[in-house]
């Protein structure tokens, strides 16, 4: 297990901006859908997960997820969000669950079962959050498990499925290789 460089943090930084302008971007689009009911709002707000999720994907060492989600709810905050401070301790609690996973893992797996536990873990984080700030408790049983469900159900496909599946395009590109360290079977392959 390797110490974040600063070379990981700029990177984990530049993502986290990136989806911090999504992030702000994103928030008047789930406040349009909160009218059609049903929790259809929850759906998508697994994007809010999504740059513990690709930060670690891409740099895979200790602190990512919680640097990623730091910096891009700072990042949202800084454009004007519209919940204001309390994105940033969403953020906080959002990047040390999903890096809770990853710690378990010791950083060694990130398999799309991973990487969709992570997300799950976020959406426990937020929903704990949402629960200290006492509107859920209102829910009557079903609304809080169609709630609820909704939530989780949209964090793994968005956090997890979602951001598996972009990274896995990236590194078809070779994007990703300019920050992965390289491994020494690759230097001994240039050798023969």
């Amino acid at each position: 297990m390797t110490k974040l460089r600063l070379t990981d943090i700029l990177v984990t930084v530049v993502i986290s901006i990136g989806f911090g302008v999504i992030y702000k971007i994103w928030g008047p689009l789930y406040n349009m859908i909160k009218p059609f009911g049903l929790h259809a709002d929850q759906l998508i707000y697994g994007m809010w997960f999504m740059a513990a999720t690709v930060a670690f994907l891409i740099i895979r060492k200790p602190g990512v997820a919680l640097l990623a989600e730091i910096a891009a709810s700072s990042g949202e905050f800084l454009m004007g969000s519209e919940w204001g401070l309390e994105v940033l301790l969403f953020g906080i609690i959002q990047g040390l669950f999903a890096e809770a996973v990853f710690f378990v893992t010791r950083y060694k797996l990130n398999s799309l079962t991973i990487v969709s536990i992570a997300a799950v873990m976020s959406a426990f984080g937020s929903i704990l959050m949402d629960m200290y700030k006492g509107y859920i408790g209102d829910l009557a049983a079903w609304n809080l498990f169609l709630f609820l469900g909704a939530r989780l159900l949209g964090s793994v496909l968005i956090a997890g499925i979602g951001a598996f599946y972009l990274v896995k395009a990236l590194e078809q590109t070779g994007v990703t290789s300019l920050v992965r360290p390289t491994a020494k079977e690759d230097y001994d392959a240039l050798d023969r």
